[in-house]
């Protein structure tokens, strides 16, 4: 098989676009797998997150009650 042709300028990127280059693609596939459940696992679901959230904030406001309220006419020019 032909060595690929990297176009790549840091010595540091182009180790490791080399070392992938070497891995199966199942391999790279599975640790993409892994790495995905890793970040996963650790989040609660969104039943349970609402269900916090909603636990610890305050009830609703009324904001159009708030904002008719506040409403007055204009006063006018003032001449």
């Amino acid at each position: 098989m032909p060595q690929p042709l990297l176009s790549i300028r840091s010595a540091k990127a182009r180790d490791l676009a080399r070392r992938m280059a070497q891995r199966s693609i199942a391999d790279i596939v599975e640790r993409a797998l892994e790495a995905y459940e890793e970040r996963t696992s650790a989040r609660e679901p969104p039943a349970v997150f609402y269900a916090r959230l909603k636990a610890s904030c305050d009830p609703d406001i009324d904001l159009e009650a708030i904002v008719r309220g506040e409403r007055r006419p204009p006063a006018g020019f003032k001449l």
